[in-house]
């Protein structure tokens, strides 16, 4: 069964956004909503908790299937994956689990998890993103070791910011960093208001940010690749369909179109 037409990939590709019909799509933290059917539209609601860096792919996916499938309201809550475990240990309901590195995966309470649906559905890598510009001439990794170059990093627990620690590692680098922030979205946006000179975000996220940023380059051997795993958390149509529809060669090239690698 087809679940992304050839024409939402080549949208995809030229860049369009499809929001029309998302449900939640915020980067707060998800309610105790859980699958159900609403009474005011008699759709089945699908609930799904999303990495941040998942935002931009994973709004175009939802709204492919719900045209697809009309019975169905996808409401998306997008956050850092720590948070977003966190939430599923606590007893938020959800119909699926999309995290930015396998070590986030470990960190829920394994029968909340085991024997569902899982598969590594994604890759990312690290990027350099800086005003549009680029003013304060960041060159590479190194630059960000300059007092001169103000620099905000993810937040230490969350997958952005472990990646962005070993990167550093590897490059032998102590950045002068003013904030660590919460995810991925809220680091890039430090940048995008010209509050900070450098970020260390995903690349997925710089090409998202398009004109907004200037990215630079971390090269492959400082570079390092994280692994999305995705989890089908309840036996639900709604949450097969998504599921399948992420995990499908449909899918896949709505990923690729925006920058992430292949699992």
């Amino acid at each position: 069964m087809s679940y992304l037409p050839t024409r939402i990939a080549a949208a995809a590709a030229a860049g369009t956004v499809l929001l029309a019909g998302c449900g939640s799509t915020s980067s707060s933290p998800a309610t105790n909503t859980g699958t159900n059917t609403s009474a005011a539209t008699g759709k089945k609601t699908v609930t799904v908790l999303a990495a941040a860096s998942l935002t931009e792919a994973f709004k175009k996916i939802a709204d492919e299937v719900m045209k697809q499938h009309p019975d169905l309201d996808i409401k998306i809550s997008f956050g850092a994956s720590s948070t977003l475990a966190t939430q599923l240990n606590n007893g938020v309901d959800a119909d699926i689990i999309a995290l930015a590195d396998e070590k986030s995966k470990t960190t829920i309470t394994p029968s909340l998890i085991e024997g569902k649906p899982t598969q590594l559905f994604a890759t990312n890598r690290l990027e350099i993103a800086t005003p549009s510009g680029n003013p304060a001439h960041v060159t590479g990794l190194a630059s960000l070791s300059s007092s001169s170059i103000d620099t905000v990093l993810c937040a230490k627990q969350v997958p952005c910011g472990r990646a962005a620690q070993t990167v550093l590692t590897k490059a032998n680098v102590n950045p002068h960093v003013i904030s660590y922030e919460t995810d991925v979205k809220a680091t890039l946006a430090k940048v995008k208001t010209g509050d900070a000179d450098a970020a260390i975000v995903y690349q997925t996220d710089v090409s998202s940010a398009g004109s907004a940023v200037t990215g630079v380059v971390i090269p492959e051997d400082q570079n390092t690749v994280t692994k999305l795993p995705i989890v089908q958390l309840t036996d639900t149509e709604g949450a097969k369909e998504f599921y399948q529809a992420v995990t499908s060669s449909e899918g896949q090239d709505v990923l690729k179109s925006l920058g992430f690698g292949a699992a």
